[in-house]
């Protein structure tokens, strides 16, 4: 076989090649085309899971996800059964580990709590709940009312001591009653620091606490001076401002008595030419002694 034929087969065979796997490459798309998407097992809710919520066996099923699994998404029962709910679940949702809590970390409200910070329970009324318009997952600022100590003269004074503080709960207790119904209590929860929870128990028991809802979007902290009882009256003094402060002049040093002025000589001094002798000639001046005699 002569060179010139080897290299037209050696051609041809890579040309074959080439075209048996691009007409594979598309018979493979055809073929997971036809079988449609990929469907995945997983975990969702059987009812809905309020929060606090012991998951059990019967509270979740099995379901498909069709598509690429969302990240977070639990594949298998045992993973849930046994933990508690930090986050709403409705029905037929997909459970996410991230509405869990921790393994071991039970249910209730103690689940909900994040590690570092602390649930203080609140005690309040209608209008210190604003109503009722406060619930699970608001944001409120706290106000006390009460007199300052040392500060019987302006009476009363409204303050506020904490800002943007989360509502664990509000109005109802996380346990059922034997109906299974809520049980209505005065009571909110709240999310906060140690620190603010020291304030938080203070102020609960020296004064009187109203909570101030706000816009969840709205973080930033304002400054209030706080309002007294006089200064709704119009009867508190209003605070001195603070002026520049006067420079301090150095003070003049008294002056010396002025001396009286000094008067010429009481003499006449002549020149005398005598030739080419040149002499100087003093006469006593009456009228310089006499000006002498008054000044003093």
């Amino acid at each position: 076989m002569s060179q010139r034929v080897f290299a037209i087969l050696l051609v041809a065979f890579a040309v074959a090649a080439g075209a048996s796997y691009v007409v594979y490459r598309l018979v493979q798309t055809r073929i997971g085309q036809a079988a449609g998407p990929v469907t995945s097992e997983i975990v969702v809710a059987a009812r809905k899971l309020e929060i606090g919520t012991l998951v059990k066996d019967v509270d979740v099923r099995g379901g498909q996800w069709i598509g690429p699994l969302p990240p977070g998404v639990v594949l298998k029962k045992d993973d849930v059964i046994g933990r508690g709910v930090v986050a709403a679940i409705n029905e037929g949702e997909p459970i996410f580990d991230s509405r869990l809590a921790s393994v071991g970390a039970g249910a209730g409200l103690a689940a909900t709590i994040p590690p570092g910070m602390r649930a203080v329970a609140v005690r309040v009324n209608d209008v210190a709940g604003v109503a009722g318009f406060v619930v699970s997952g608001q944001r409120v600022d706290i106000l006390i009312n009460g007199t300052p100590p040392g500060a019987a003269a302006q009476g009363a004074k409204s303050k506020t001591i904490l800002q943007n503080i989360e509502v664990l709960s509000a109005g109802t207790n996380f346990q059922k009653d034997a109906e299974g119904k809520p049980v209505q209590v005065p009571v909110v929860n709240l999310l906060v620091t140690p620190e603010q929870a020291e304030t938080l128990s203070l102020a609960s028991n020296q004064t009187v606490i109203q909570l101030i809802l706000r816009n969840p979007l709205d973080t930033e902290a304002t400054k209030t001076p706080g309002t007294a009882v006089s200064t709704l009256f119009g009867d508190a003094k209003p605070a001195p401002v603070p002026g520049r402060p006067r420079p301090v002049l150095p003070q003049a040093k008294p002056m010396a008595a002025l001396a009286p002025p000094q008067l010429p000589p009481s003499y006449l001094l002549v020149e005398v030419l005598n030739g080419p002798k040149r002499s100087e000639v003093k006469f006593a001046d009456k009228l310089n002694e006499a000006k002498e005699a008054q000044t003093k």
